[in-house]
């Protein structure tokens, strides 16, 4: 994979991004600067701009002296960032208002693709685009750009479990209920339900969580 386009940094950091969220570099693991320079064919300088970038992100931590590496998925992060979306997208859903006819029936469309998807990647996919189109009217961008920075951050948990367990993405049905409040014109409705959409995946995500750490741990005995 051979970065060549003309913005390097942004090219370099959604190429380690997209490694780190796919497993290539598991969780736990440290980067290797130079073996990772060589296979994106760029120079140390701009894969360094890089790292720190994704560190800022919260999908890479360093250490003096011990470089760059992968953090671990735990509950506890897991938990922490998960209660935050319920606030975020609720708080933007109300800043932008009622959507627009057109809106919801891209809204609806796109729910129908979700449901009728068995990749779970292209489910997370379509979700997260989901969740954009429906905040799309809000008008604090920060706002924003903090609910996408969660999205990156939960996708890296979403992501293992579906490489690790068979697990089926269901979130059309609850989409569904927000549509609904939002065809009414209940804007407070709809927030209640993207407030329990957002929160309903923890407990399985939990799970796995527990389950994998218990793996672990037997296997180091």
């Amino acid at each position: 994979m051979i970065i060549e386009r003309s913005n390097i940094r942004d090219d370099i950091t959604a190429a380690v991004r997209e490694m780190i969220l796919g497993g290539r570099i598991p969780d736990g693991d440290r980067v290797n600067e130079v073996a990772l320079s060589s296979d994106l064919g760029v120079s140390r300088t701009p894969l360094r701009e890089s790292l720190l970038q994704l560190e800022a992100e919260g999908l890479l931590a360093s250490k003096p002296r011990k470089g760059f590496f992968v953090p671990p998925l735990t509950g506890s992060e897991f938990s922490q960032l998960y209660a935050v979306r319920p606030i975020l997208d609720t708080e933007a859903l109300r800043l932008g208002g009622l959507l627009r006819d057109r809106t919801l029936g891209e809204l609806s469309m796109m729910n129908a693709r979700l449901k009728g998807t068995t990749d779970p990647a292209e489910a997370v996919q379509l979700d997260e685009a989901w969740h954009r189109l429906l905040l799309s009217q809000c008008p604090n961008r920060v706002l924003l750009g903090l609910i996408e920075q969660m999205m990156v951050r939960t996708r890296r948990y979403e992501l293992a479990l579906f490489r690790e367990v068979r697990q089926t993405y269901r979130a059309g049905d609850e989409h569904d209920q927000i549509l609904d409040a939002l065809r009414g014109g209940d804007l407070e409705a709809a927030a209640d339900a993207l407030r329990r959409n957002l929160s309903s995946g923890e407990g399985p995500i939990l799970a796995w969580l527990a389950s994998r750490g218990q793996q672990e741990r037997g296997s180091n005995r």
